[in-house]
């Protein structure tokens, strides 16, 4: 993704939004560069109040992008931004990360929880420390951020936690393949299924998005033959347009429930009337896309 305008880049997209974020508090983890970055651009351009928190406030020697960086290409996009440096590993700082976002902009009406770690080792070949890594962001993280934002979603009145996991996919491969990160990812899905039931009567939706291809991002271009791998990818703009289209509300349901869902990118845009995914790729044909796990 370039730090153009998003709001130029959304126009030239197939999306075509019904909904707006205006004015509406956001607080996501991570977010200084790839998917959260672009999801978090889609909504400054419509006026969102977009709170980052993100380890990364000193540019990283393999990571383009600090927390600060985002911030300002939100506030070019036409957003207003709080950039945070913190862990979602630590209790203290997303504690601060809440209560500042409620303090700077009068509460919280979406969580998004992007920040993830990943390693696709096989059992025998996993670290221990990167096995606990991804346990405590991926799951701790997204169980602690979204329990601590509980009482301002409530607040809110039409609190939303978007999470980016996938489906709960019970295939036995998946858990074959890679089990230590299947375990993680799996149980950031389980957030979703588990608090879309605890906050059915609370007003608070609670939603996960994934995508059907590769997305080109800092942390696939890291592994092993990422450069490769990334020719046959989408770029992060088509998640941040189908999470766009579920925080608006765009015509997902089909008479079902708007919590508890595991999107999936091209469901959603479907959905909201998109037809040809070709813009969003790098310049691979369709047929030669990677397709994500899990699906």
């Amino acid at each position: 993704m370039t730090s153009s305008n998003d709001a130029s880049t959304a126009a030239a997209g197939p999306y075509r939004a019904t909904g707006s974020l205006a004015g509406r508090t956001i607080l996501m983890s991570g977010g200084s560069r790839g998917i959260g970055l672009a999801i978090a651009r889609r909504a400054a351009a419509d006026g969102a109040n977009i709170v980052l928190m993100a380890k990364t406030g000193e540019p990283h020697p393999k990571l383009a992008g600090t927390v600060h960086t985002a911030a300002e290409q939100l506030v070019q996009a036409g957003g207003a931004a709080l950039p945070l440096v913190g862990d979602v590993r630590n209790d203290d700082d997303v504690a601060r990360a809440v209560e500042a976002a409620v303090d700077r902009f009068g509460g919280i009406d979406v969580v998004i929880n992007n920040a993830s770690a990943i390693d696709l080792s096989s059992t025998a070949d996993i670290d221990m420390k990167r096995y606990d890594l991804m346990q405590d962001i991926n799951v701790r993280g997204t169980f602690l951020l979204s329990k601590l934002a509980l009482p301002a979603l409530r607040a809110s009145g039409r609190g939303h936690i978007l999470t980016l996991s996938p489906p709960l996919n019970l295939d036995p491969r998946w858990a074959g393949k890679h089990l230590a990160y299947t375990m993680a990812k799996y149980g950031m899905s389980l957030t979703t299924l588990g608090l879309a039931d605890e906050l059915k009567d609370d007003g608070v939706s609670v939603n996960s998005l994934w995508p059907c291809t590769l997305i080109d991002t800092a942390a696939i271009r890291n592994m092993p033959h990422g450069d490769a791998m990334v020719q046959a990818a989408r770029g992060p703009q088509i998640m941040a347009d189908a999470a766009h289209a579920i925080l608006t509300g765009g015509n997902l349901t089909g008479g079902g429930s708007s919590s508890g869902n595991f999107y999936t990118d091209e469901q959603v845009l479907a959905a909201a009337g998109v037809a040809d995914f070709r813009p969003y790729s790098l310049g691979a044909p369709e047929h030669r896309l990677v397709p994500d796990i899990f699906l």
